[in-house]
This record gives structure tokens, sequence and C-alpha cells, in this order.
């Protein structure tokens, strides 16, 4: 008897710890989205609204904009930065 693809993606998900604006996160992945992250981020107390604008740190200096749709394979220690639309930091 087979499993439902369903249940099997279920039971790869598990939790990684990431950082969302300098505060701890826990994430279902590794497969998620910019919006799961955000979503994620603001249940957990982080102060950031669902039209903020993420970004993932990327070595030392390097960043890549992630829309609300754009899969994210998540990994532990991984660190975003959400920055409100009108920000031009």
């Amino acid at each position: 008897m087979s499993v439902p693809a369903v249940e099997v993606a279920q039971h790869h998900q598990h939790q990684f710890d990431i950082v969302v604006n300098n505060h701890p996160v826990h994430a279902d992945g590794p497969d998620s989205t910019g919006l799961q992250i955000k979503e994620d981020a603001i249940k957990q107390g982080v102060q950031i609204q669902l039209d903020f604008q993420l970004s993932e740190k990327i070595g030392e200096h390097g960043t890549k904009i992630i829309g609300d749709n754009d899969a994210v394979t998540l990994h532990e220690g991984a660190v975003f930065v959400a920055v409100a639309p009108d920000d031009n930091s």
C-alpha cells in the first residue's frame, strides 16, 4: 500500500531555527515561502507586517530579495531581514 505524497511531504518537514530582524524564529521547513517566513515571524512576536519586503542575507555582504510566493529552502541559522515598503535603507 502506498502512502499519499502529501503525507510523505509532511514527514520530511521539521522546524528550523532562523533569524528574522535579529529575532530567533522557529519555522517549518525545509520548504517554505517568503510569506510563510513572515507569518511565522509575526506569530512569534517579530515586529513586522505582511507587506514588508523580505530578503535573505547571503554571505558577509550579499542579500537576496524574497517575494511572498518565492520558494525558500530553509537551513539552520538562515538570516532574513524584513523592511517596510517605504524604507529606503
